[in-house]
């Protein structure tokens, strides 16, 4: 399995960057634009996920539908919600997306606080003490 990963621009905390996940994806169009489709978007679509770096840690993740023409010839890559917290990951800040392989991929934060989104640097720090 594989999946991507992207910095959430401009997003002031995850609280943020969920509240948008869940107000397009009540309003059906989550998506976010590209100029290219990922040469392995077949790996990708239906199984993978777009994870999520804010502050340099990769945080959450939305899982990825599907890959769809947009306007301008862009390529609409169509996410579900809601927003899925991972245990904190350090991963260095890019543009665009990269490739994320399974094995790399941060695990989800249990059940137990399924729904719940920790505050960026509550997580960070917890991180650092092994904690989550």
């Amino acid at each position: 399995m594989l999946h991507l990963t992207k910095v959430a621009f401009g997003t002031q905390s995850i609280e943020t960057l969920a509240s948008w996940i869940d107000e397009c994806g009540a309003q059906g169009a989550l998506f976010l634009t590209t100029r290219y489709l990922p040469k392995r978007h077949a790996e990708i679509a239906g199984q993978g996920s777009l994870f999520w770096i804010f502050k340099h840690q990769l945080v959450a993740r939305s899982p990825i539908l599907a890959f769809d023409e947009a306007d301008a010839g862009r390529v609409a890559i169509r996410l579900a919600s809601p927003l899925i917290a991972v245990r904190p990951s350090p991963k260095r800040a890019h543009q665009g997306w990269r490739y994320l392989e399974a094995a790399d991929a941060p695990t989800d934060i249990g059940a137990e606080m399924a729904g719940e989104v920790l505050p960026s640097g509550l997580a960070r720090d917890l991180a650092a003490l092994g904690l989550i």
